[in-house]
């Protein structure tokens, strides 16, 4: 292995309230690869303590990390940053906050008194308390639904279904409001279809040919690489309008995978069934359990537009004129 010689030279330094004689420090590097010059290394991130740096990087630190109403004391290795406390959350609580939509982590300040962002660069040298805490999603407030952070996802509306599933001709009229809606809104529209080959191509009542994805599936859930690459070129979005079949295994793992990557999911009930209307019950009321939000088709295009001055009102008031059809899908939410 070969050596590198370093001369460093102190630029200036910046006192971290968060532990005692422990300094912020930029640093130039001479490396005379590049003619002799000084490299600024960017070391502003990182905290250097004085008592620290001659302990055993091998050892251990005790912190007490708390999540809701729990704490609970542990140890991480000596200079753990943000990642290795995150996985060490999880490693805890990990059943607990499977379903966050987004966090931060804190550490308490004893100059302050209270908690405190976790500061980036910043790493764990001495005993700390520790929480995670919850935020809200940008841009809307918990249940809301705006056009430029919502997507809609229509998951497996085929034709092999048709004969088999309750009250499917009611839920394919709602899902063409909804389809409709989020074309005249301008929100994206992600579309799946499971095993087309055994199961038909979606019906032709809805019109797709607006949709951002169509793509064909052997998972249940709608949640694949390429739905995953979609979300992640549209950062804006925050909550999923969900409809399809079959409410408690499709509908039900695509709310389930959605909550736990962080998104706000709306489960329209009059756009949803199954074979079962037992299934279908107890699959809403364990999703409402886990945060889901169970909602109808006017609800959600009228949130949407938020106010009867909106440019697309009258549109979306031509949709829902008439109202979603009654069914038997009502006393079995």
């Amino acid at each position: 292995m070969s050596k590198i010689l370093v001369h460093c030279r102190l630029i200036d330094s910046l006192s971290c309230s968060l532990r005692p004689n422990t300094y912020y420090y930029t640093f130039h590097c001479h490396t005379n690869d590049l003619g002799s010059s000084y490299l600024n290394l960017n070391a502003a991130q990182y905290c250097i303590s004085v008592m620290a740096l001659q302990d055993d990087p091998c050892s251990e630190v005790e912190v007490l990390l708390s999540f809701s109403t729990f704490s609970r004391p542990t140890t991480v290795p000596l200079g753990s940053g943000y990642e290795v406390l995150y996985e060490t959350f999880l490693s805890v609580y990990g059943h607990h906050i499977d379903v966050l939509r987004k966090f931060i982590i804190q550490i308490y300040s004893d100059e302050w008194g209270q908690y405190i962002d976790f500061p980036e660069g910043f790493t764990i040298f001495n005993k700390a308390r520790l929480r995670l805490v919850p935020l809200q999603s940008e841009g809307t407030s918990l249940g809301n639904l705006t056009p430029d952070t919502t997507a809609f996802f229509c998951c497996d509306m085929q034709e092999r279904f048709r004969p088999a599933i309750k009250y499917f001709e009611e839920i394919i009229s709602v899902g063409q409001r909804l389809i409709h809606g989020a074309h005249l809104l301008g929100s994206p529209l992600i579309v799946s279809e499971q095993y087309p080959k055994g199961l038909g191509s979606t019906v032709p009542e809805l019109d797709i040919s607006a949709a951002g994805l169509v793509y064909t599936k052997t998972k249940f859930s709608m949640i694949l690489p390429e739905v995953e690459k979609v979300l992640a070129a549209l950062p804006k979005i925050r909550s999923v309008v969900l409809f399809g079949v079959e409410t408690h295994v499709c509908i039900q793992q695509t709310a389930l995978d959605l909550i736990g990557r962080g998104y706000e999911v709306h489960v329209v009930a009059d756009s949803t069934s199954s074979r079962s209307m037992v299934d279908r019950m107890f699959a809403l009321k364990r999703m409402a359990q886990l945060g889901v939000i169970i909602t109808t088709s006017e609800s959600v295009l009228l949130q949407l537009v938020a106010d009867k001055e909106h440019p697309k009102f009258k549109a979306i008031q031509s949709i829902i004129k008439t109202s979603a059809p009654d069914s038997g899908l009502l006393i079995n939410v």
